[in-house]
Parts: structure tokens; sequence; C-alpha cells
């Protein structure tokens, strides 16, 4: 008896040992990543939104972790390549995914099969804030859209179908009950707006970041916002919360995921890393440049994979109901 007992506390104390030396083992690869050159996967082609955004970390990254950055476009299959890929890397840190608000609908829609627990987020660093936006010339302000829709019905363009734009459309359409809509997807932004400027469509669902030119020019004017409250740089133009009380806030976000299986350690150092950037006066002119900081972007691991999750059940209540 007295030899089992001996013999379950000899387990327990090894048991405890691999533990600790388990943790010693990621604080090791914590203190000593990065060992490698780190590569940025980007789930879209050169030139885009996410695409400009690791390019806009490239440079600080680099310096920072002191070591060489790589960026590799894998647009193919609407970001799912991107995905599958970093998932079957190594989960050591060394292959950052850089993703947008495409990421989590294409996994509710079952486009994507990679989902969050093959991949977790290191951060959020842009929360882009989506617009209902026309033609001044033929609508001056959203009752006058209102009473067109009313009247007539309305064609709402956006890019491509199930994307960010399309599901601040649907969320809209949900929350302030106005139905008498159709949504039509064009194949990117620069399309639409022509769309739209020609009168081939009544308004659109986008970004601002891509809108800013056009309201300087008098071309476009965004009639509704969908954030919390009023922007400084929109004071006159009226927001889906605190004007209508329509919980329609999400945009097109953008941030960094990693292997799931990463050590909590090194998805620590990158997190504070991405801070550090997200902070920089460099990452600030580069956002005011890209008309990007009218809303805050930042969020840390745990909060953005709230976020994520959150999303995740919102979008797939959208989509299921499209069919």
């Amino acid at each position: 008896m007295k030899k089992l007992i001996l013999l379950s506390i000899l387990l327990c104390g090894l048991l405890v040992v691999t533990a600790c030396g388990s943790n010693d083992g990621d604080e090791a690869a914590a203190d000593n990543y990065p060992e490698q050159n780190i590569e940025l996967i980007v789930g879209a082609g050169p030139g885009g939104g996410i695409d400009n955004f690791a390019r806009a970390t490239e440079s600080q990254l680099s310096d920072i972790l002191g070591t060489n950055i790589q960026i590799t476009n894998l647009e193919q299959a609407s970001g799912a390549v991107a995905n599958q890929t970093t998932a079957n890397n190594p989960a050591d840190g060394h292959t950052l995914n850089y993703i947008s608000s495409t990421y989590i609908i294409s996994n509710a829609s079952g486009q994507n099969e990679t989902g969050l627990d093959q991949l977790t987020p290191v951060a959020r660093m842009q929360s882009d804030i989506l617009a209902l936006i026309v033609n001044p010339d033929k609508f001056a302000d959203f009752d006058e859209f209102l009473e067109h829709v009313e009247q007539n019905g309305a064609s709402v363009g956006g890019t491509h179908a199930l994307s960010p734009d399309e599901m601040g459309f649907l969320e809209l359409v949900n929350e302030s009950g106005i139905d008498n809509m159709n949504y039509v997807p064009y194949d990117g932004t620069g399309q639409v707006q022509a769309a739209v400027m020609g009168d081939n469509l009544d308004a659109y669902v986008g970004v601002l970041s891509a809108v800013q030119e056009y309201a300087d020019s008098g071309d476009l004017e965004p009639i509704l916002i969908f954030t919390e409250e009023r922007l400084e740089e929109f004071p006159d133009t009226p927001v889906t919360v605190e004007d209508y009380g329509w919980d329609v806030t999400n945009g097109n976000e953008r941030g960094v995921l990693v292997h799931a299986d990463t050590p909590p350690e090194i998805i620590e150092k990158l997190e504070s890393t991405l801070k550090e950037i997200f902070d920089s006066e460099e990452y600030k002119d580069y956002e005011e440049a890209s008309n990007l900081q009218y809303r805050d972007g930042w969020m840390g691991s745990e909060e953005y994979l709230e976020k994520l999750e959150a999303d995740y059940e919102n979008y797939q209540e959208l989509i299921t109901n499209l069919k």
C-alpha cells in the first residue's frame, strides 16, 4: 500500500514537472521569438485594403522584431486559401494572416471552412465605417431617399455578394424595416461608385474611407453613416444609432490572425508589437492618408475574439434569412 502511495506521489510530481517544463518551453519560445523570417499572408490581391494594411505594418514589424518580413498575396477563393495556409503552417507565430471582415462572413456562410478553432486573433487594427452613399444631385439627404424608397423602391449596390457591404445593407433592412430595396453586387468599389454617379443605382453601401475624394468634389455624398454617434468630419450627416436607434454599426474590420495553437506568450508579444505600431506616428499618418481615422480600430486579442464570435452568429443569421 505504501508503495502505491509513493508511486502516486511520484507520478503527480512528474506531471507537475512536465507541465512546468511545458510552460517554461513556451516562455523560452517567446523569449527567442522570432527565430526566422515572418510571413504576412494576405488573402487579397496587391493594392487593396488588406494589402495596404499589411504593407503599412511591414517596416515597423521588421524593426521591432528584428527579422525580415515577407508579404505573400493569396487571393484565391476569396482568401480561403490564405486562411487554410496559415492553419497548415507551424503554430509558432512566424505566419501572420491579415484579414478583413470577409473572413468571418465567408466562415459563417460555409465558403471558408477555416474557423476560429484553427485560427485565433492577435489584434484588430482597423474598423472602416460603412455608409449609405448617393449622388447628391438625386437625393439631398436621407429623408429624400426614404421618400423615394416608399414611392418607388430602390436599387442599392455594393461590392460582391456576401461582402461587408451586403451584410451592412441587410443589417440596415432588418433594423429599420425599410424592405422595399434590393441589393445589387458589383465587382469593385469603382464600378459601384460609377453606377451611382451615372444614375444606374439609387445608392450604394460602402466604406467611408473610399468616398472622401468624391464627397470633396460633390459627386457622391454619404447620407446615413453606420455608427454610434455623429462624426466630427460629417457633423450634418445622421447616423444609425444616435439619430434612429438602429443597431447597425458593423463595417469592414481588418486585423491579424495566427494558428490557434500558437503559444500564448508569442501571441502576447505579437499583440504588444502591433499595439506599438498602431500607436506610432507613422501608422497614424497612414490612417489619415487612407481616411481610416473615423473610428478607433484597436482591439486586443481577447476582445477581438469575442467580436468575431458575435459577428459569426450575426452573419450566419443574416445569411440564413437570405435563403
